[in-house]
C-alpha cells in the first residue's frame, strides 16, 4: 500500500467523523505490520474529555481483531494545517509500535511524514515502571 493509498483511507474515514462540537472531523487509517489496514474517525462527546481520537478509534479496532503491531497511520483533516496526533494518541500508539511511521495529511493533498519516535521524543514505557 502506497502512502496516497493510505491517506485516501483516512479521508474516506473523515465521513464517519462525530464531531458536532468542534466541527472538525478527523479519520485515521492504521496499517498493521500484515499489510490488513483498519480506519478510524473520531468521536466526540458533549463532556469532551469523553472524545475518541480517531487514531485511538483505529487503533481500537486493530487490537480488538487481534493486530498488535502497526507499520504506518495516516491522520487527515480537511484543514490547510496538517493534523498532527494529540500527546495521549501518541503515547497509545507508542504503547504497540514505537517505530510506527505517522503520516499526516492536510486538505490540499501534500503531507508530512515522521517516525513516533520524534513526534514523542521521551515516552512513558513499561521500562518506565522498573
Amino acid at each position: 500500500m502506497t502512502d496516497r493509498n493510505l491517506i485516501e483511507k483516512a479521508k474516506q474515514a473523515v465521513n464517519n467523523a462525530y464531531a458536532p462540537y468542534s466541527r472538525f472531523p478527523i479519520g485515521a487509517a492504521l496499517e498493521c505490520d500484515d499489510g490488513s489496514v483498519f480506519t478510524g474517525s473520531k468521536i466526540e462527546n458533549a463532556a469532551l474529555e469523553c472524545t475518541l481520537c480517531a487514531e485511538r478509534s483505529a487503533l481500537a479496532a486493530a487490537v480488538s481483531a487481534g493486530h498488535r503491531s502497526f507499520k504506518r497511520i495516516a491522520i487527515y483533516a480537511e484543514s490547510g494545517s496538517y493534523c498532527f496526533p494529540c500527546g495521549t494518541c501518541r503515547q497509545v500508539l507508542w504503547e504497540f509500535s514505537p517505530n510506527i511511521e505517522v503520516l499526516c495529511a492536510r486538505v490540499d493533498g501534500r503531507y508530512v511524514s515522521y517516525p513516533l519516535t520524534t513526534l514523542l521524543p521521551e515516552p512513558f514505557s513499561s521500562q518506565s515502571m522498573d
